[in-house]
């Protein structure tokens, strides 16, 4: 089904798309909130720019962006994926426990923050350019990935402040000199590098970029160290 969007109210084209068959297209979309929110078992392809919130609770869809995002993309999703061809805005990835998300561009301030995971389910967040300050905030769990490409620097300030699980890479010549004291930054082991080629393999089959170009650089893991004391709070650990 192929939707126009141009001046349609976002409660209208969500309940389109809901409405709709498996397959979706919406063209010159412009700001519409929520979409995809909660959906199942949809491929959904939208063409301009959606609104916050894109994604929100996806429990198995699949979304393709071409172009940007706005704030809180994939806010609490479950599973299925997303994919961007620009950028995205704040929040992205916000308190994901599934699934993932995958952006070419650069991702605003605080993504993955609160991202978490337990037994089978846990989330990827790939960002292809930078990430703003604050990325992986307070990360329960799950796998952040930032290549940098064509950027000085990988991410902003306040890196994985106050995590707790998970683990985030950057592929960098050498780690942000201002983490916290309770990460543990070190060189990407090959165990390290396995889950990073898999995940590179994936993005520059979707956004056409250099596979091998990519993976020849140094890749840092961020990891909480064990003594945090909210690690004890969360049942993955």
């Amino acid at each position: 089904m192929n939707i126009d969007a141009a001046g349609m109210h976002f409660k209208d084209l969500n309940e389109q798309i809901k409405a709709a068959g498996k397959e979706v297209v919406i063209d010159r979309c412009m700001g519409q909130r929520y979409i995809g929110s909660g959906l199942t078992g949809k491929d959904i392809v939208i063409h301009g720019t959606p609104g916050n919130a894109l994604g929100a609770y996806l429990d198995g869809s699949t979304i393709t962006v071409h172009g940007n995002a706005q704030d809180a993309t994939g806010d609490t999703m479950n599973d299925g994926a997303i994919y961007i061809t620009g950028s995205s805005g704040d929040a992205t990835g916000y308190a994901m426990r599934g699934g993932k998300i995958f952006v070419n561009g650069d991702v605003g301030y605080r993504a993955g923050i609160h991202m978490k995971e337990y037994k089978e389910k846990s989330p990827v967040l790939v960002i292809g350019g930078a990430a703003g300050s604050f990325l992986g905030e307070y990360q329960a769990g799950g796998t952040i990935i930032v290549l940098g490409l064509e950027r000085e620097r990988p991410v902003g300030k306040f890196c994985g402040v106050g995590m707790h699980g998970g683990r985030i890479y950057l592929r960098c010549q050498a780690p942000p000199d201002d983490l916290s004291k309770r990460i543990i930054v070190e060189k990407a082991a090959n165990e390290d590098m396995e889950i990073i080629e898999t995940y590179v393999k994936e993005f520059c089959g979707i956004f056409g970029c250099d596979e091998k170009a990519v993976l020849d650089s140094s890749f840092y893991v961020l990891r909480p160290d064990s003594k945090n004391p909210y690690r004890q709070l969360y049942t993955q650990n």
